[in-house]
């Protein structure tokens, strides 16, 4: 061992005590600054030469993120933060995580990892059951939607072309995913990356995708749509897809269907939400992000398979390193998405879970559903505002009469200079709106009417 690995050995402690130091402050602070961003010029003027050939030490590393960097990142499990989809893990889904890191696992094969592939799987398995799939369904933790919506369209399409070899019919000369307009930009994004075309079918005017509408576009390109997406609760608004339908629409052309419920799935462990997501059941493949509504810290896409052995045919990587792990009946989740190495990013919700039960879990989604029912009968009490859609989950959509973009951006801008909130605008329909997305149990509703009252 050199010298300077010595030197690294001797230090490690400082480091890391450093390190936990500061990690355990800041997941045990009751008092979370929002915090905003800074400019280029100010960061490159405040933190610029922390890389250097000897470097500037731990402490003074972890000052400088302390005090500079950190500051500059706003707090997205801050009980303000009501932007996009907030993020709001608990505090043992945050200490676990570190325990993840320290530990040096690779979760993608059962022979390196078995122990947390178990734990990750005990979590895929609860989800399951939960959306009323199968006993033999299965899945992954995924990167996030995103890669957890590719990964299942991947499948799919594979899935259409091996029906299509035993049936001895010719693939098409462009395969098609349907989704409904409002579907989530990620399908766009993976068709894009899969060289495919998406035609979109036209929600009702509930915003709601519904069976009919599929079944038009089913006719109208047949035999070349190897995929539906419905959602199961839009990030814009929160609404469900008539998913039933869909399902009816999809089993009759025998495609598959996947449900993107990145965000609203996880409303279905609240008992009286059940209905609302009728068809999930019949779902081929679907997703929930543990990292928005299921309070684990980024980033974590649980994808689940109605047949997980149509997934190990697509994404099974061949290669003579990995003969030892692919050549063998082992549960292995690298094979069931596109990412070889992957990191166990399943365990911090599983140790949640584990620590809290599932009950504490269906209460704080219930609260932010109820949470978001009480912001809208305020805003509709209140002259001058009014709710653009009657909120469906924990996502609340309104307006400011009379105003434009531009007073909402300017709004926006001071609310979070203020340190009051982090609300930005959005639009609908060509209509800029604002909007409440409501994850954490620690918002409250004079949190909301606080945000309000700076309405006029």
């Amino acid at each position: 061992m050199t010298d300077s690995m010595h030197a690294i050995s001797d230090d490690a402690r400082v480091v890391v005590d450093e390190v936990l130091d500061y990690a355990r402050r800041r997941a045990l602070y009751e008092d979370i600054p929002l915090d905003k961003p800074l400019t280029p010029r100010d960061l490159s003027r405040l933190a610029s030469g922390s890389i250097s050939a000897r470097g500037i030490g731990a402490r003074r590393a972890t000052a400088l993120w302390e005090n500079v960097l950190a500051p500059a990142c706003v707090t997205t499990d801050h009980p303000a933060y009501l932007s996009f989809i907030p993020s709001a893990p608990t505090k043992a889904a945050i200490a676990f995580d570190l325990v993840v890191s320290a530990s040096a696992i690779y979760g993608g094969s059962w022979k390196e990892g078995s122990g947390a592939v178990f734990a990750e799987n005990e979590v895929l398995h609860w989800l399951a059951a939960e959306f009323g799939l199968p006993a033999g369904a299965g899945g992954v933790f995924m990167q996030g939607g995103t890669i957890g919506n590719l990964s299942a369209l991947v499948t799919a399409r594979d899935a259409a072309r091996r029906r299509n070899r035993e049936l001895g019919r010719p693939d098409p000369a462009r395969w098609i995913v349907v989704c409904s307009a409002e579907a989530h930009s990620s399908i766009a994004s993976a068709a894009a990356v899969m060289d495919v075309d998406v035609v979109t079918a036209a929600p009702g005017a509930d915003g709601r995708l519904r069976g009919d509408a599929v079944t038009a576009a089913l006719e109208a390109h047949e035999g070349a749509v190897f995929a539906v997406v419905a959602t199961g609760g839009t990030t814009n608004f929160g609404i469900v897809d008539d998913i039933a339908s869909v399902a009816a629409a999809t089993k009759a052309k025998d495609i598959w269907l996947h449900v993107d419920g990145a965000y609203g799935l996880a409303a279905m462990l609240v008992e009286r939400m059940r209905p609302a997501f009728a068809g999930v059941e019949l779902a081929d493949s679907l997703i929930v992000d543990p990292h928005k509504w299921l309070f684990a810290p980024f980033d974590a896409c649980a994808l689940i398979y109605r047949e997980p052995a149509l997934a190990l045919a697509a994404h099974t990587q061949k290669a003579e390193y990995l003969d030892t792990l692919t050549d063998t009946a082992d549960w292995n989740p690298s094979d069931l998405g596109i990412q070889l190495t992957r990191r166990a990013r399943g365990l911090p919700l599983w140790f949640s879970l584990a620590t809290y039960g599932t009950d504490e879990y269906r209460a704080a989604i219930e609260y932010g559903i109820d949470l978001a029912r009480a912001a809208a009968d305020e805003i509709e009490a209140r002259p001058g505002l009014s709710l653009v859609r009657e909120p469906q989950l924990s996502v609340v959509v309104f307006r400011r009469d009379g105003w434009t973009l531009a007073d909402y951006q300017a709004w926006s801008d001071r609310l979070l200079e203020d340190q009051q909130g982090f609300v930005v605008p959005s639009s609908h329909a060509g209509e800029p709106v604002l909007r409440f997305a409501i994850i954490s149990p620690l918002t409250t509703i004079d949190t909301l009417t606080g945000i309000l009252d700076t309405l006029g």
